[in-house]
């Protein structure tokens, strides 16, 4: 498990991560910071921080973050924790919960939407399996 001070913390969220563009990403990433999206992403994307993806970048994998802004190609659900916004070029093929939206002339969502709910708690470094093997020992 990773255990951070609170100024620990601070640092890495304010550390930012950028995927180029012509880079693709088979796996999951998870990040405290920021991360920009410009390539393609197989996987999904976690972040206490904000996810921002390119107007020609592709992730096929849901996204996680506390704030987002969508320019590109999303298929998968899309979890936002405080506001969600999609550009004119986004395109999202799946599901989205947030708890504000902003949606500009142009951009395209097939799925629900989920709006107006409260904060979920971002847990990096922690996996399903990993709070189940704690409850075992």
């Amino acid at each position: 498990m990773l255990s951070k001070n609170n100024k620990d913390v601070e640092e890495l969220s304010n550390s930012s991560n950028i995927i180029g563009k012509g880079t693709i990403v088979n796996g999951s990433i998870e990040t405290f910071g920021n991360i920009r999206v410009e390539g393609k992403i197989v996987g999904d994307i976690k972040t206490k921080s904000k996810a921002t993806t390119g107007p020609d970048s592709s992730v096929d994998g849901s996204i996680l973050a506390q704030n987002a802004q969508i320019e590109g190609h999303v298929t998968g659900t899309v979890e936002i924790t405080e506001q969600l916004v999609l550009k004119a070029t986004a395109t999202i093929e799946g599901d989205i919960v947030t708890n504000k939206l902003l949606v500009e002339s142009g951009a395209s969502f097939n799925g629900k939407c989920k709006m107006g709910v409260k904060s979920k708690e971002i847990k990096i470094g922690k996996t399903e399996g990993d709070e189940r093997q704690a409850l075992k020992a």
